[in-house]
C-alpha cells in the first residue's frame, strides 16, 4: 500500500547538497522534494551492529538530516567480520562514538546524536519521541517486543530486521496502518530454544542484505514513495538466493495495536520473554560452580564427567579440556540421557551459561540430582583460567 510521507521537507538544500545528491535529484519519485524530506527526517538506529553497521552507514550517505545511535556496546574482535562501520583501530572503543565516526566520515552534513545506554523501560518513550522513524538491530526477544510496544503506544513507525546464519527477515511495522511484531509474534519463544547470532553464528555479508533492505524502506516511509513492507515480511534465503514474501495481518486481539488492548503501558520484557526459564534458574540455584572450581576438581581428579552442550562449530573454536560435546537438543530430546554415566558427577557448560542451565533443569528432573553447570561457561574459562585461547 502507498503511505503518505513521514515528514515534511527541509525549506532548501544547499548548493554542495544539490552535488552531493545529485543521483537522488534525478530520480522522479525521489527529486528535490524526496530529498528535502530526508533532510529533514530524524532516524533513530537501535544497536550499531551487525544490521545497524549497514543501516547507519547508508542512511548517512542518503542524506538523513539526524542520525540517532542507542548503542552501549564497546567494539570486540569478534564483530569486525561483519560489523563494518568498525574498524580494526576501533577494537575497546565505544561502538557508538565508533560509529559516530564513520558516519560523519561518510557524510558531515548528518547531526548525529548518541545515546550510550541500554534500552531500557524506563529510558525508550523518551528517547523515541525525539525522532520520526526507528531501525530496529537488535538481537534479541526482550529488546524487540520493547521497541514494538513503545513504537505502538507513541504512534511510530519502524523497521524491523532479524538475521540467523544464511537467513534473513525484514518488515516494517506500522500500527497506525497495519500489523506491529506482536501481530506477527505474539508470543517470544521458550528461552534457549531460538540460538542468537552469538551462539549460532550469521554470514557476515547477510547483514548488508538485510540491513539495505531496513533502509531502502526507511527511505520509501519518509519520502512517502513505493509501497513499503507494512503488512508484509520478506524472507530471505542468502544459500539459496531466493526471496519470498508473506503477508501479515493485524491480530484484531493483538495485546498491544488491537481496539481492546491489554498491554497498555510498557512491562517487564525480561520476565515476558524468560531469558532463563524458571525450570533452570530453579535448577541453578545451589548447583553452580565457578570455572576456578572446576579447574581445582580437574587438578584434584574429582571423578566427574565434563559436558560441553554448545554446538559442534563453537565447540572446534574453544573447548574446556577433557571436555565430551553434546548439543542440547540431543537433552530436550532425551536421546543423551540414557548413555549419561551413573557413577561420576556431571558438570555441564556451555558458552555463558544459559544453555548448561536449561540442560541442568533436564538432568535435575531425570534425576541426576547432584548435577551442576558452570557458570559462565567457556567464555569464563577462558578469562579465568586459560586467556591464551581464543574466544568468540
Amino acid at each position: 500500500m502507498s503511505l503518505p510521507p513521514l515528514v515534511e521537507p527541509a525549506a532548501e538544500l544547499t548548493v554542495d547538497e544539490v552535488r552531493r545528491y545529485s543521483r537522488h535529484l534525478i530520480i522522479p519519485d525521489v527529486g528535490m522534494d524526496g530529498q528535502k524530506r530526508l533532510k529533514n527526517a530524524k532516524v533513530l538506529c537501535v544497536g550499531a551492529g551487525g544490521l545497524g553497521s549497514p543501516a547507519l552507514m547508508y542512511l548517512a550517505a542518503a542524506g538523513v538530516g539526524t542520525l540517532g545511535i542507542v548503542e552501549f556496546d564497546e567494539v570486540d574482535e569478534s564483530n569486525l567480520q561483519r560489523q563494518i562501520i568498525h574498524s580494526q583501530a576501533d577494537i575497546g572503543r565505544s561502538k557508538a562514538e565508533s560509529a559516530k565516526d564513520s558516519v560523519l566520515g561518510i557524510n558531515p552534513y548528518v547531526n548525529v546524536v548518541l545515546h550510550q545506554e541500554r534500552l531500557e523501560a524506563d529510558n525508550v518513550m523518551d528517547i523515541f519521541s525525539q525522532y520520526d522513524l526507528i531501525v530496529d538491530g537488535t538481537d534479541n526477544f526482550a529488546t524487540r517486543y520493547l521497541v514494538n510496544d513503545a513504537c505502538v503506544l507513541l504512534g511510530k513507525p519502524y523497521v524491523w530486521g532479524s538475521i540467523y546464519r544464511f537467513d534473513g527477515q525484514a518488515s516494517v511495522f506500522w500500527s497506525e496502518y497495519g500489523p506491529c511484531y506482536r501481530c506477527l509474534y505474539p508470543e517470544p519463544p521458550p528461552p534457549g530454544m531460538v540460538p542468537s547470532c552469538a551462539e549460532g553464528g550469521v554470514l557476515g555479508v547477510l547483514c548488508a542484505s538485510i540491513g539495505s533492505i531496513q533502509v531502502t524502506e526507511a527511505i520509501k516511509v519518509l519520502a512517502g514513495v513505493g509501497e513499503p513492507l507494512v503488512g508484509r515480511l520478506m524472507i530471505y534465503d542468502a544459500l539459496e538466493m531466493q526471496y519470498r514474501q508473506v503477508k501479515i495481518r493485524k491480530d484484531p486481539n493483538c495485546a498491544v495495536c488491537s481496539d481492546n488492548p491489554t498491554v497498555t503501558e510498557l512491562i517487564d520484557y525480561e520476565a515476558f520473554c524468560g531469558v532463563v526459564s524458571e525450570e533452570a534458574q530453579e535448577a541453578a540455584a545451589g548447583s553452580t560452580i565457578t570455572p576456578k572450581q572446576l579447574k581445582e576438581w580437574i587438578d584434584e581428579g574429582e571423578n566427574i564427567e565434563i559436558i560441553d552442550v554448545r554446538e559442534v562449530n563453537e565447540y572446534e573454536i574453544v573447548s574446556i579440556p577433557g571436555a565430551k560435546l553434546i548439543p542440547k537438543n540431543e537433552f530436550l530430546m532425551g536421546t543423551a540421557l540414557e548413555g549419561l554415566p551413573q557413577d561420576k558427577k556431571i558438570v555441564l557448560h556451555c558458552k555463558t551459561g544459559v544453555r548448561s542451565a536449561e540442560v541442568l533443569a533436564v538432568l535435575k528432573s531425570a534425576g541426576f540430582a547432584d548435577a551442576v553447570h558452570v557458570g559462565g561457561g567457556v567464555i569464563g574459562w577462558v578469562h579465568q583460567i586459560e586467556p591464551h585461547k581464543p574466544v568468540y
